[in-house]
């Protein structure tokens, strides 16, 4: 489970979003860089009591730290400096994440199912008022789709520059 402001702030750096002031992690990644240190991976090292448990390995001066953190956090920075993200095979398993699984397929027709109330292309997205524009992006943000998310806001954001 992943909090809505850490999703926002995954988002925002995965969108390549720029706001009118640094976020928290933007701020700590202009903080590490001013210093010379880059996140070269995160590691999620531990899975206990249905919390994950992440570090970030960090490189300063061809030397490697290694900084607990949230995973939420780790990801928002890994997302910023571009480095993967790593874990280990028993919390996959341990998390119930199964690679090369034949039911995957089932999921990916319930993701359509659910997503058929939105429109696939952004040409029908054009075609829509600002109030339905409105419903959709609260209902692909309720289902953690923050690409389809992110189109619509700038759609919205698009005609109120074009109102105004």
């Amino acid at each position: 489970m992943i909090g809505g402001f850490e999703a926002q702030a995954i988002a925002v750096a995965m969108e390549n979003m720029i706001p009118n002031r640094p976020l928290t992690h933007d701020l700590f990644k202009n903080t590490l860089t001013s210093f010379n240190v880059h996140v070269k991976e995160v590691l999620i090292n531990n899975l206990m009591d249905g919390i994950f448990y992440a570090k970030l390995i960090c490189l300063k001066d061809d030397k490697e730290y290694s900084i607990d953190s949230r995973t939420s956090d780790a990801i928002a920075m890994a997302v910023r400096f571009k480095a993967p993200i790593f874990t280990y095979e028993f919390i996959m398993e341990a998390a119930g994440v199964v690679l090369d699984d034949p039911d995957m397929e089932d999921d990916s027709k319930e993701e359509e199912e659910l997503e058929s109330d939105t429109p696939k292309s952004s040409s029908s997205i054009e075609q829509m008022n600002v109030k339905a524009l409105e419903s959709m992006l609260e209902k692909a943000l309720e289902r953690e789709d923050y690409e389809k998310a992110a189109e619509i806001r700038d759609e919205i954001q698009k005609r109120k520059e074009e109102e105004g």
